[in-house]
């Protein structure tokens, strides 16, 4: 053979090569969605995972939605989103049947949601705290693991009386009003008037839970609290109380009539409120309403902010898909503006 036939032969033999290099790249990215210069950052994380921070557009977009009917549990605070949003889902999804399930005992909430969640009683859970880490050792303890997968950011606002009149509280304040310590409200520059601090029990729910942690520093209520049934309950004692407080999930309290949302602050000479100023005096409203101070949230601006979650049951089963389903399904560009609709921030 001439050396001109063996150079061909050779060229061919590399743009053969070549060629079947590329084929299996090309087949690659398509099955596994990568990239190049990402590949070992894919593979170090689950599909699932990576699927989860793609930027999809609409609930149509979403792959991999199951059928069939899936329990849900949880947050009390969700209700909205419940509300508002799942009921889109299911018009997208009709397959894709979601009922929310009470707990037997007690009252509904993050803790209940989650501990239902360990019994197999839920296919994913929703809830307004991180999962803790006992609950992830019970969760291995059965065989499986849980993922709290971020979709929204909520904050807690300060419900007071609007007859009340004080420029804000800190979070100082808030902590020995709550623990007992101040009990009169000329002690944080109002007047001389008993205050009266309403509260959900300590085992009802996420938002009791998160507040307890993270403003009384896992403190102790103190014996001038009154306890509540809800938020329904806490808010209308606060309007007919002139010294009343409470605190809830911040899409609960701002739109409300009969109470004010208080400004809050780290510090007594930056107070933010959790409402886009100015404030709509209760004569104006429901014609006009507060709306939430989203960017303050996000921003993080305001000192009582967290995350929502859904919480789902990594265990290969059908279940795990419902529950990554329902995060992918809110995650979206079309489920973040329904959450920003419903009142909360969106995460994305």
């Amino acid at each position: 053979m001439s050396q001109k036939n063996e150079t061909a032969v050779l060229v061919l033999a590399l743009t053969i090569t070549l060629g079947l290099i590329g084929g299996v790249y090309w087949w690659l990215a398509r099955n596994y969605d990568i990239t190049l210069g990402s590949i070992s950052n894919n593979q170090s994380q689950p599909k699932s995972q990576s699927n989860l921070q793609s930027n999809q557009e609409n609930f149509a977009s979403v792959k991999e939605v199951p059928s069939g009917l899936f329990t849900y549990g949880g947050s009390t605070t969700w209700a909205p989103i419940r509300k508002d949003v799942d009921s889109e889902i299911k018009t997208a999804f009709p397959q894709f049947q979601l009922r929310y399930t009470n707990p037997t005992t007690g009252n509904p909430g993050s803790s209940t949601g989650i501990k239902m969640l360990l019994s197999n009683q839920l296919a994913f859970s929703q809830s307004s705290r991180s999962v803790k880490d006992q609950e992830y050792q019970q969760a291995e303890q059965r065989g499986f693991k849980l993922e709290e997968i971020p979709v929204a950011i909520d904050g807690i606002a300060i419900a007071v009386n609007p007859e009340l009149n004080i420029p804000g509280l800190t979070l100082a304040q808030i902590k020995d009003i709550y623990t007992g310590k101040i009990t009169n409200w000329q002690q944080v520059g109002g007047e001389n008037l008993a205050i009266k601090p309403y509260s959900r029990r300590l085992t009802e729910g996420g938002t009791v839970e998160f507040f307890n942690e993270n403003v009384l520093g896992s403190e102790k209520f103190g014996s001038n609290v009154e306890f509540t049934l809800d938020t329904t309950d806490g808010l209308r004692k606060v309007a007919q109380n002139k010294g009343g407080i409470y605190y809830a999930s911040a899409p609960e309290v701002v739109g409300q009539c009969a109470i004010k949302p208080l400004p809050i602050g780290v510090a007594s000479n930056k107070f933010v409120t959790p409402y886009i100023e100015p404030l709509i005096e209760p004569s104006n409203c429901p014609q006009q309403r507060n709306q939430l101070n989203a960017e303050a949230f996000k921003s993080g601006e305001y000192p009582i902010t967290r995350r929502l979650f859904v919480i789902v049951k990594r265990n290969g089963q059908i279940d795990e898909q419902a529950g990554v389903a329902y995060a992918k399904l809110l995650l979206t560009q079309q489920g973040q503006e329904l959450i920003s609709q419903t009142g909360f921030v969106r995460i994305k």
